[in-house]
């Protein structure tokens, strides 16, 4: 079944709607959702006392909460193409159920990635607070990983469409289980990326904008030959580059 350009265009403003929304927020960080705080209580470093202290400082579910708002806002964009899909697939009244399924599905797997993500980043807080050490190891894992033929196979199989059921239980089931593979090729493509800006003292949020950015960007490829290729991935940038100059 084909969508209308109506349908098409009302999923993309949802969806960027959601996504700006909570941009908003994570850029306000009410409550100190997206920053952790620690400070050593006694000059031997990490201790017991300083674990203590730092979950008490930051409690594992508030960071949690940051994470999957990070989630929702740098990710919603990337699962537009997948909910047309689903759209174009499903009859009328499941349709949107089964939207939200996916959607469920997609945040399950990055929710329980967030838990050991968190942890990880509590980990480096306590052993090297205010460092950018673990964010320059990071960061040159990153740029390895961006390059190498196993992120573009993640990639590739982020392009993947499933045969959706039509009827009853298993077309709800279908949806989640979608989501849920997608979810895990988003992760296994992105898991560095998403991490960076989380492991940085300061200047997380710019570092968010220009992660998603490239997340994007390189979601708008067309698959490729898993290799070690240095591919920049400037689509995002070449269509706004487009889109300035057809409006001038």
């Amino acid at each position: 079944m084909r969508l209308s350009n109506r349908t098409k265009t009302a999923i993309n403003v949802v969806l960027l709607s959601i996504s700006f929304i909570t941009w908003i927020l994570l850029l306000l960080n009410p409550g100190q959702l997206m920053t952790v705080g620690h400070c050593h209580v006694s000059d031997s470093g990490a201790s017991a006392a300083s674990l203590s202290m730092l979950l008490e400082m930051n409690p594992f579910h508030t960071l949690l909460v940051g994470w999957l708002l990070m989630v929702v806002a740098m990710m919603l964009p990337k699962l537009i193409i997948p909910i047309q899909q689903i759209y174009s697939k499903s009859f009328k009244h499941i349709r949107f159920p089964s939207s939200l399924l996916f959607v469920f599905g997609y945040i399950t797997i990055w929710t329980i990635v967030g838990v050991f993500m968190i942890s990880l980043i509590l980990g480096f807080h306590l052993v090297m607070p205010n460092s950018y050490l673990p964010a320059i190891g990071l960061g040159i894992t990153a740029i390895i990983w961006q390059f190498s033929p196993l992120k573009q196979l993640f990639l590739n199989r982020g392009h993947n469409h499933w045969t959706l059921s039509a009827f009853g239980f298993r077309a709800y089931k279908d949806a989640f289980l979608y989501g849920m593979m997608h979810g895990v090729w988003c992760v296994g493509a992105g898991w560095a990326l998403m991490l960076f800006p989380m492991v940085l003292p300061y200047g997380h949020n710019f570092a968010m904008i220009i992660v998603t950015s490239i997340m994007i960007s390189e979601h708008l490829e067309h698959p490729q030959r898993p290799s070690w290729n240095l591919n920049l991935r400037p689509k995002l940038l070449f269509f706004v580059i487009s889109q300035i100059k057809i409006r001038k």
